[in-house]
């Protein structure tokens, strides 16, 4: 009886995996018929595979790694200045420095990831290099002959060459584990929804909400209780934590393998792109045919082996050229894809190059943003942290508002928010996702402005009290900056997110993801940049913004510059979005689509 079952089991699977499960609502049920494969290879069952059962394990890894990545990151200014003696600027540009390589090299993970070794593979392989990486970063602040000095670190003034390249090579490690990591982890998550399923997709939309709460969890726990290990104990001893927090979130998500859905890697997502520019170049003397119906696709009953269809859109048109058949005797099937491509891959090269201007124009955000894990630190290095006699906070425990202010904002708007903006649009999502990122970037604005306000007020207490500085100011004046960001990352960050994942061909998911970290990677690079001219122009003007420490440079005028960019920047942002076509999928059973309206406005069928 077993074995009948389970024979009945395999021929299904097989019938699903030939094209057959499409049309039953019983299968679309029972099976997932979207291309992903259970952990032994099978086409996966609903009930046991994927969805919340699925990403909690996936977000309690993100919650291990992002207490590693922000126990380092927020305190890494503090270090450098503290333990490594560095002047201010100098440790900026650092901070910068790793923090764009951190977030730019997911975008060579996400590639290996989609192209060879799948994402759970690209996930284990980089969380070994990460624990690795905070491995070498523990026995630099424990190993005698590796620490920076012989005595107390508070009494350092040359640091030990040994120990700073000891720590660099520790923290640029952990760049190259998170570099696999993060956009292999995100996207093997939002795999485990299928998106021709009204239910899980419906699930889905809520994931990247409960992705950033699991992250702004580990980032409270990073500023809070790692910050004052490291404040009150040592740096050994918040490295060491550090390391064994990897170490069991990497365990735990080993153990949730059964239940995962896996996606095939297709070999490299760059090539169809370059054969559909290499056909459109090739036939650009070709006049356009009569109905775009005439352009090539394959048949529809192979969707299973081919994956999701895309409708063709008028925009670019000369690129529709790489789908037209020319008459050379031989059946389409058999044409060089060099010669001839798909309506769907020439509709997913439309895609990327419709996502260029959305990735610049949101480069002056990642540049705000960056201010955080920086100079807001330091602000709040100067400031009076005294809670009582015997508790002080350590400057970087200020940062956790913000992934309070995120928390709250993600809360909001997922429970309250989009139910209320669902009835009131009729659009799945409550809002799009460009008008979501769009509102993020207004808060980031209204950030930088609060920051020069406050920073002002410090400056004026400082120079009434030469002695005491600023440090008869309270810590929470910053508040309000920090508090704000948070509120706007929830729209912002969780947007770019969904935008860089959903609008991306489905064979570039997790390079999907590493072009949203690249925007805050290439962000904290231009962040660097305009550091250097702005001191290099000031400077020769007259006096520095940026001095040997805070209370000689004019961080509150660097405030108000990045406001102005930003708020010239929104104006280009909302004219870039107002003309922006989203991507429209061919679905396989009918779905309220977010973007439905959109594609009939552009002349296309939904049918």
């Amino acid at each position: 009886m077993m074995k009948s079952l389970a024979e009945r089991e395999e021929l299904q699977r097989s019938e699903v995996n030939g094209g057959g499960g499409g049309g039953g609502g019983g299968d679309d049920e029972k099976w997932v018929a979207d291309s992903s494969v259970d952990y032994k290879g099978r086409v996966p069952l609903r009930a046991s595979t994927g969805a919340w059962k699925a990403s909690l394990f996936i977000i309690a890894i993100e919650f291990g790694e992002r207490l590693s990545y922000f126990g380092i990151a927020t305190s890494l200014i503090i270090y450098l200045t503290k333990v490594l003696d560095q002047e201010l600027k100098t440790a900026a540009r650092s901070v910068n420095y790793w923090t764009g390589v951190t977030t730019l090299m997911p975008l060579l993970g996400g590639f290996l990831a989609d192209a060879y070794f799948g994402r759970y593979a690209t996930v284990l392989l980089s969380s070994v290099l990460y624990v690795l990486g905070l491995i070498l970063l523990t026995m630099s602040a424990t190993v005698p002959s590796l620490k920076s000095c012989e005595s107390n670190d508070h009494d350092c003034t040359q640091p030990r060459k040994i120990h700073e390249i000891i720590f660099f090579l520790a923290i640029y490690l952990i760049s190259i584990g998170t570099g696999g990591h993060k956009p292999s982890l995100e996207s093997f998550g939002a795999d485990q929804f299928d998106d021709d399923h009204p239910e899980e997709r419906k699930k889905k939309m809520s994931y990247f909400n409960w992705w950033n709460f699991g992250l702004c969890s580990g980032l409270l726990f990073g500023v809070t209780v790692i910050v004052y290990v490291q404040d009150h104990i040592g740096w050994g001893a918040g490295d060491l934590i550090l390391t064994a927090v990897m170490a069991v979130s990497i365990v735990i998500f080993v153990i949730g393998r059964p239940f995962y859905r896996y996606r095939r890697p297709s070999g490299s997502p760059l090539t169809p792109l370059l054969q559909v520019l290499v056909a459109a170049i090739r036939k650009r003397k070709l006049p356009y045919p009569s109905n775009p119906i005439l352009l090539h696709e394959v048949p529809k009953t192979a969707n299973n082996a081919h994956g999701r269809f895309l409708y063709h859109t008028h925009k670019l048109k000369f690129l529709d050229k790489a789908a037209i058949y020319e008459e050379s005797g031989a059946p389409a099937e058999k044409e060089s894809p060099w010669r001839l491509a798909t309506v769907t891959k020439v509709e997913e090269m439309k895609l990327i190059l419709n996502m260029i201007p959305i990735w610049l124009a949101t480069l002056p955000f990642g540049v705000a943003v960056g201010q955080t894990s920086t100079f807001f630190i330091k602000q709040a290095a100067n400031l009076n942290r005294k809670i009582s006699d015997g508790l002080t906070l350590p400057p970087t425990t200020i940062f956790c508002l913000a992934a309070v202010g995120m928390i709250i904002s993600l809360t909001i708007y997922d429970k309250l928010l989009v139910p209320l903006l669902r009835r009131a649009t009729g659009n799945e999502r409550g809002i799009n996702i460009l008008q979501r990122i769009g509102i993020g970037m207004l808060f980031v604005i209204a950030t930088m402005i609060t920051a020069a306000v406050v920073e002002k007020k410090r400056l004026h207490v400082a120079a009434e009290n030469p002695k005491t500085a600023s440090q008869t100011m309270s810590v929470f004046w910053l508040a309000p900056q920090f508090l704000i960001v948070g509120i706007g990352d929830g729209f912002a960050i969780v947007g770019l997110q969904e935008y860089f994942y959903d609008q991306v061909p489905d064979s570039m998911r997790s390079l999907g993801i590493a072009f949203y970290l690249s925007v805050i990677g290439a962000g904290s690079f231009l962040s660097s940049l305009l550091i250097t001219a702005v001191d290099n122009i000031t400077r020769r003007t007259g006096k520095s913004w940026f001095g040997k420490d805070l209370n000689s440079s004019r961080l509150d005028k660097f405030y108000w510059l990045l406001a102005a960019v930003s708020a010239a920047n929104m104006c280009v942002y909302v004219l870039i979005t107002r003309c922006y076509s989203y991507k429209n999928v061919q679905r396989r059973v009918v779905v309220a689509d977010c973007y439905e309206d959109k594609a009939r406005e552009s002349g296309e069928s939904m049918a």
